[in-house]
């Protein structure tokens, strides 16, 4: 049927409503003729009886992807005017301009035809009404969403491709940079791989996170932190944090990908949801140096599962803080849970008490015991002075070693932490003294009270890198009235 057949009068006392998008910013600079040719649809418009002012441009989905309705206001205010009567006809370029997603296209085939609204590409008018024209106008959906499902398969594959290569580039977590050439190496700042591994090291010494966070805490050191511009700072060490990097496996020098999958929900909103390690797209153990080996990454993991199951019976647990010589190692022997630990204060000292209450607290049943601490602590000390030996000295005495080693090093974090802040203090202070002019003295005029007066404005020192000739050069004149 011709076009001017279709567009009756009752269409043109409503507005012609045009839709304007591309997929991506990218799209929208370089792609320029693209959107000459969807302005172009207003000659249309008007050449079947729309006058101009009855024209309305939507096109503020500039830079969004038509997959979905969700997060685009211009289709979403284009469905709103359509279903009120407002609009005689709706125009786009082609259908994949107003929708990709056969849901959405379909929702607006439905409401078009509701309110008698006509639709328009570039290959001519449609009445939504019509069988034929329905028929052709969801053809052309179908074929544009098969077409995005297309596009993203081959890109899709080869980044898949090179992914399992290990060859694709992904961002880096702090303490990780790519070198000139492509290769992963660990950063080449000496604060900042030395913070890193003291922190492995801490968390394989205390065995938890939150732990971890409280020794950081405890010796005033800061973890580093690596913003989108590339800057690296220095910041209070997060549970959160801690769990990130001690979740992730580039830390180990494997090359992952796939590690999380991405799900949209009905409002639009991305969901996160972890994948199994038997079901990431790529991991390469030994891809590229690492903080630690892969077995202690592995490790690592283990802990983290066993610390989050807390109820678990008998679950490993690590020492706790607190007199108690049993924190977080006694176990119940009815039910094979471990007991918890109360403290009392009594006669100016604090007493522990061994409680096993997790029955009562659950299902409310009466508790399996409670049980003194200073007895229990009495024999189990006396049972491990009877087993000192020499070599058991000999341990004590390399513990000892130990701790003080790990304070050497904390030692040596804080005194890189003083070098980086003198280093930038002494950057900034050169900074701030090559930018501030320098003025010579001069004779100051001012006129107060009808008098004339000379006073003299006081000249800084000069610089030994100034030379005289231009401190000579600079004058200063102020005229002051009162």
């Amino acid at each position: 049927m011709n076009a001017h057949l279709k567009v009756q009068s009752h269409h043109l006392e409503r507005g012609a409503y045009l839709y304007i998008r591309q997929s991506s910013m990218r799209q929208v600079i370089d792609n320029t003729e693209s959107t000459r040719r969807q302005y172009a649809l207003r000659g249309r418009a008007v050449a079947l009886g729309w006058r101009d002012e009855q024209i309305v441009v939507i096109d503020n989905d500039q830079g969004e992807s038509g997959a979905s309705a969700a997060w685009r206001e211009g289709f979403q205010r284009l469905v709103s005017d359509v279903g009120m009567g407002h609009a005689g006809i709706v125009m786009g370029l082609e259908v994949s301009r107003l929708a990709r997603n056969n849901a959405d296209w379909q929702r607006l085939l439905e409401i078009c035809a509701l309110a008698d609204t006509l639709i328009l590409d570039e290959d001519g008018v449609y009445d939504p009404a019509s069988f034929n024209d329905r028929l052709l106008l969801g053809l052309k959906g179908t074929m544009s969403e098969a077409e995005l499902h297309v596009i993203k398969a081959r890109l899709r594959g080869g980044i898949l491709n090179k992914a399992r290569r290990g060859e694709f580039r992904c961002p880096l977590p702090t303490g990780l940079v790519y070198d000139p050439s492509g290769n992963v190496m660990l950063d080449p700042d000496l604060q900042v791989r030395e913070t890193i591994v003291h922190f492995f090291e801490t968390f394989s010494r205390v065995g938890s996170a939150s732990q971890t966070v409280k020794v950081f805490r405890k010796e005033g050191l800061l973890f580093p932190s690596r913003l989108h511009n590339s800057e690296t700072l220095f910041r209070p060490l997060t549970a959160s944090t801690a769990m990130r990097v001690l979740n992730n496996p580039r830390y180990a020098g494997a090359y992952t990908y796939g590690r999380r999958q991405f799900r949209r929900t009905v409002d639009g909103k991305k969901i996160l949801r972890s994948r199994d390690i038997d079901d990431w797209l790529a991991c390469i153990p030994d891809a590229h140096p690492g903080y630690i080996s892969w077995e202690q990454h592995q490790e690592n993991l283990k802990i983290l599962e066993a610390n989050g199951r807390g109820y678990d019976l008998a679950r490993a647990s690590i020492p706790r803080e607190g007199p108690a010589l049993l924190q977080g190692r006694a176990i119940c022997g009815q039910c094979g849970r471990h007991f918890r630990v109360r403290y009392a204060a009594r006669r100016g000292r604090l007493d522990a008490w061994y409680i096993c209450d997790r029955a009562q607290n659950d299902r409310a049943e009466p508790s399996c015991q409670s049980i003194a601490g200073p007895p229990v602590d009495q024999a189990v000390g006396m049972l491990v002075a009877e087993q000192m030996t020499p070599a058991a000295v000999e341990l004590v005495l390399e513990v000892r070693k130990e701790i003080e080693a790990r304070h050497e090093e904390a030692d040596r974090l804080r005194y890189r932490a003083i070098e980086r802040a003198q280093t930038e203090a002494d950057l900034a202070s050169a900074v701030s003294c090559s930018s501030i002019p320098i003025i010579a003295s001069s004779p100051i005029r001012s006129k107060v009270n009808g008098t004339r007066s000379s006073a003299s404005w006081p000249m800084p020192a000069k610089s030994a890198s100034a030379p005289a000739s231009k401190i000579n050069s600079f004058s200063i004149r102020l005229s002051m009235s009162g």
